[in-house]
């Protein structure tokens, strides 16, 4: 076993990617973007499991020695059926980014920004009441971000005309923190911040994620140390639409992507 494969339901995923390659050139990685379901945020609960023991059951077939869900919608409401099913360690963006905020210093108010099915599980909720009784927080469902990032509408009128109406109700709260709590949303971070204010903190899953990537490895003692990273890219769906967009996700160029039905 030598690669580490990686799922989300589209490009989203390849903002932990990028951090993991960063982090660990050395390693090998698959990715498999389910592209012709998504988005999975407005899916139901029982369909988002579906899809993603599906997608854990094709990347396990590759041989790979960890998993990463790079999904916050597919951690909220599949984390721990992936974990049953597995053959290998699993690491998943929503706990390592929530151990991050817990020990952000000064954090008063917080804005969870997620799809509706993540929202909705209330997973962030709960950890943040659980560690940070007297920190309040908003949930703010925002839906349309996911199919306006996969279009490719980033940094675009039509986005931020979306963003003004959804981040409405925190131009009335004193936020200092907001958590993006899905991997396609740091691809807008720079609308987000003209929308909301640069002194507003923005936490992006990605770094933490590829952290305890790191960490899982080493416990495991499965840590690549040497040779270049080889990459490969798997799709449900228009690989070439997936080569074209994920090329600006991962700031390099993508040469193959493989469609499997």
């Amino acid at each position: 076993m030598t690669a580490i494969g990686i799922f989300d339901s589209g490009f989203g995923g390849l903002t932990v990617m990028r951090a993991i390659q960063e982090l660990l050139p050395n390693e090998d990685c698959i990715y498999f973007g389910d592209t012709a379901r998504l988005p999975y945020g407005n899916k139901s609960p029982e369909m988002i499991r579906r899809f993603c023991l599906e997608n854990t059951a094709f990347l396990l077939n590759q041989n790979i020695k960890l998993l990463v869900i790079a999904c916050n919608t597919a951690c909220a409401w599949a984390f721990e059926e992936i974990q049953k099913i597995c053959t290998v360690p699993v690491v998943g963006v929503i706990k390592p980014v929530m151990k991050s905020v817990v020990e952000l210093d000064n954090i008063k108010n917080v804005a969870i920004l997620g799809t509706r099915a993540t929202i909705a599980s209330k997973i962030h909720e709960k950890i943040l009441q659980n560690y940070l009784p007297n920190v309040s927080f908003v949930s703010i469902a925002c839906p349309l971000f996911v199919p306006l990032i996969e279009e490719g509408y980033i940094d675009h009128p039509l986005t931020r005309m979306v963003m003004h109406e959804y981040l409405r109700p925190l131009k009335e709260k004193e936020m200092d923190t907001i958590l993006l709590a899905c991997t396609h949303y740091p691809l807008i971070e720079k609308d987000l911040r003209r929308e909301l204010g640069s002194q507003i903190r923005l936490i992006d899953p990605a770094k933490s994620c590829a952290e305890e990537v790191r960490h899982c490895l080493l416990e495991n003692q499965l840590l690549k140390e040497s040779g270049d990273g080889l990459h490969q890219f798997f799709v449900t769906d228009d690989p070439e639409k997936f080569r074209f967009f994920g090329a600006k996700f991962l700031d390099r160029k993508i040469d193959i992507v493989s469609e499997i039905i």
